[in-house]
């Protein structure tokens, strides 16, 4: 019983999920494309201040799916706000997304070239999930480019309780056809399935290292002051794995949402523009 209402949890998480990445915004934005590393990126801006920030989305996500209520929000006159779709993502296809044990490294260092090659040589990073780990790797690799940085929903390291909840929702197929609808019409169902096993493939394998490591060794190499973000109910992402960010962090400090999920920044976004707007402006 305890499994099954433990997958219940998961299952409406990923269902609110996807149900908001699906919502339309109004905002106005530009977009675009730019050839980094071999692939060509999508990416959108909006916003002209002179605090430039980039957005980072989750596994399978995109700058709109992932982001809209931001992109839409954050304050355009203090902020230029950027948007990317990493490589086999959105629409950054081609080509198919792989997941190599580097494929956080690889993202890494596209997600810096990409805003390199747009103009930005100082910036901040917003790393939600898998997102959020992208921009750990950013941070610590590229210490001069970084001014600040917001993550959440996000680990260092896999332990064999995140590797229990992968699997636990690996199999599309298990999905309500509401959860799984929006992800489809992005992707095709076959995309959509193939790419989320793959995912659950990468991410586990990570549990073979020494530590279940992603990227601890680099906690220590981030200079620039870090907002951790943690909502209290979240069943993707063990509470364990912020804390643990914030002992390894210099100039690193947690905001605890109460009632906040995996998708805190969608479900509750004034607050969290609000503290992020906040952090970033001090």
């Amino acid at each position: 019983m305890a499994t099954l209402f433990c997958k219940r949890r998961l299952f409406n998480v990923i269902r609110r999920i996807v149900q908001n990445r699906s919502l339309c915004s109004s905002m106005s934005v530009s977009s675009g494309r730019k050839s980094v590393n071999g692939v060509d990126l999508f990416y959108q801006q909006t916003g002209k201040g002179d605090h430039s920030v980039l957005l980072l989305p989750g596994a399978l996500g995109s700058g709109q799916t992932d982001f809209a209520p931001q992109l839409d929000k954050l304050d355009k006159r203090r902020f230029t706000v950027v948007a990317w779709d990493p490589r086999g993502y959105g629409h950054s296809r081609p080509p198919v997304r792989d997941f190599p044990i580097d494929f956080f490294h690889r993202d890494a260092k596209d997600a810096v070239d990409l805003m390199q090659a747009l103009g930005f040589s100082r910036f901040s990073l917003l790393g939600w999930s898998d997102g959020g780990i992208t921009a750990l790797i950013a941070a610590a690799l590229n210490p001069a480019l970084i001014r600040k940085m917001v993550v959440w929903g996000s680990n260092a390291y896999v332990s064999e309780q995140d590797v229990q909840i992968y699997n636990a929702i690996r199999d599309t197929s298990l999905w309500s056809e509401r959860m799984r609808q929006p992800m489809e019409k992005m992707y095709g169902a076959q995309y959509f399935r193939e790419t989320w096993e793959r995912w659950v493939d990468g991410i586990c394998q990570f549990k073979s290292r020494p530590e279940g490591n992603i990227c601890k060794e680099l906690l220590e190499l981030i200079d620039c002051p870090t907002l951790i973000v943690h909502g209290a109910k979240d069943p993707m992402v063990p509470s364990f794995h912020p804390e643990y960010l914030l002992q390894n962090i210099r100039s690193s400090r947690m905001h605890v949402m109460p009632e906040g999920k995996h998708n805190l920044h969608l479900r509750f976004a004034t607050e969290f523009n609000s503290l992020v707007e906040a952090f970033l402006s001090e």
